[in-house]
């Protein structure tokens, strides 16, 4: 499975991926993206520089709900393998919480960040998720000797960012 997001809509800049799923836009303070979920890598005449390209690595639930949380980390190459491991083994918890729609584990594919992306019915419900038992089960090891951000050399060359989006479906 692979998830493109791009600042372009794809079906509107190549007339000829009118097959391709429809896509899903999010936006934040005028910033629009556009997404789409697909079972094949696209051809690369059909991805552009305005389209960063991902295969999902892990996934639950599905693509929609009205607000999205992408977390942007940045890993090096030699630190890819720890960091898929990390996310493969995590708790799962997240699925359980009210609101949640869904979440997908994106491995780069044309650069060295990594996008944790999680679906919610709202806003509120991700913040309750921030405050809840099964987030701090979920990220417990942070900051300690097991975690993975502690870990040297570090496997992160830039800091990692947030960016939030409303979801149009």
């Amino acid at each position: 499975m692979y998830m493109y997001i791009s600042s372009h809509n794809i079906h509107e800049q190549f007339p000829e991926a009118a097959h391709l799923p429809e896509v899903i836009s999010m936006r934040h303070d005028g910033d629009v993206r556009y997404v789409m979920e697909i079972d094949e890598m696209l051809p690369v005449d059909i991805r552009s520089q305005h389209t960063f390209s991902y295969e999902v690595l892990d996934s639950g639930g599905r693509v929609g709900g009205h607000f999205a949380v992408l977390n942007n980390i940045p890993v090096t190459a030699d630190g890819r393998s720890a960091f898929e491991q990390r996310f493969m083994n995590r708790a799962r918890k997240v699925e359980e919480e009210p609101g949640f729609v869904g979440i997908r584990v994106l491995r780069p594919l044309d650069d060295d960040t990594y996008v944790i992306m999680t679906l919610w019915e709202g806003e509120q419900d991700f913040k309750a998720w921030q405050e809840s038992q099964a987030y701090s089960h979920a990220h417990r090891k942070r900051h300690t000797e097991e975690g993975i951000d502690v870990q040297q050399p570090s496997i992160f060359p830039r800091p990692s960012f947030v960016k939030t989006f409303t979801v149009d479906m």
